[in-house]
């Protein structure tokens, strides 16, 4: 994982302080990202993130592997931002499936929580992202694409601070 820039580390040194002092995350180098990027999009989804609807999130492993980095795996932790770049969770993968595009499941498509939660809006909203990422880095989106389908929760903030109590 990419260490994190000095932007992040006051926001990363919040959730250490939370944890126990024998807590492996304690140790743990995340990234960053927005999901969608940068923009009204990476606001959407990260609201969602916060809100306990988004719980999933799906990629190809030419995303990881043009950038020369390793596959993401369950306990793997990741700082959240908005769309201006700024921190606002932390989630932690709880797992991490290679699955071809076309068997990506209903149950899934529902965890991601973007749109209607159907198989049909993932579909359709995948595809096009999806195919600007292999017309950006190479090959081609077909049913057999492997897509990595991970799953995650939230870990900071606490839930009771995320929903604004």
């Amino acid at each position: 994982m990419t260490m994190i820039p000095a932007l992040y580390k006051a926001y990363w040194a919040g959730f250490v302080r939370s944890l126990d002092p024998d807590d492996r995350r304690r140790t743990a180098k995340p990234d960053a990202f927005g999901f969608g990027g940068e923009g009204d999009l990476a606001d959407k989804l990260a609201a969602l993130v916060l809100a306990g609807r988004k719980r999933a999130t799906a990629s190809l492993v030419v995303e990881y592997t043009a950038l020369g980095e390793p596959l993401p795996k369950a306990g793997d932790l990741s700082i959240i931002l908005d769309g201006a770049g700024h921190p606002v969770a932390i989630i932690e993968r709880t797992a991490v499936d290679l699955v071809p595009f076309g068997s990506v499941s209903e149950d899934f498509a529902a965890c991601e929580g973007e749109g209607d939660g159907s198989l049909r809006y993932w579909r359709e909203a995948h595809t096009r992202y999806f195919n600007s990422v292999v017309a950006r880095l190479g090959g081609r989106l077909d049913e057999s694409t492997p897509v990595l389908c991970q799953r995650f929760r939230l870990v900071w903030p606490p839930r009771s601070i995320a929903a604004g109590a």
